[in-house]
């Protein structure tokens, strides 16, 4: 679980996190894609973009099933992944 005191620093890794979690699985990176209307080159480039480290979580928090897929493997709450959206968000 992230502390109260998660900085964007934090928000922005757990972002890269999810990012390399969906990238684990050629069906929720194959997904992802086609939701944010990227091609794996852009991604590659922009990958550390605070729009898409944004849209990973976003699409992360769409579906319940991937929260608790990453929060597991992560060992994170729900709770964090809304906290870093919500910091990402303010910039």
């Amino acid at each position: 679980m992230i502390r109260d005191s998660l900085t964007r620093d934090r928000a922005e890794t757990l972002a890269l996190d999810g990012l390399a979690f969906l990238a684990g699985s050629p069906d929720r990176i194959g997904q992802f894609l086609k939701n944010s209307g990227l091609d794996a080159a852009e991604l590659r480039r922009r990958a550390a973009d605070p729009d898409i480290l944004r849209a990973v979580l976003d699409f992360l928090l769409s579906d319940d099933s991937l929260v608790a897929d990453f929060c597991r493997s992560e060992g994170l709450e729900p709770r964090d992944l809304h906290m870093a959206n919500h910091l990402l968000a303010k910039s």
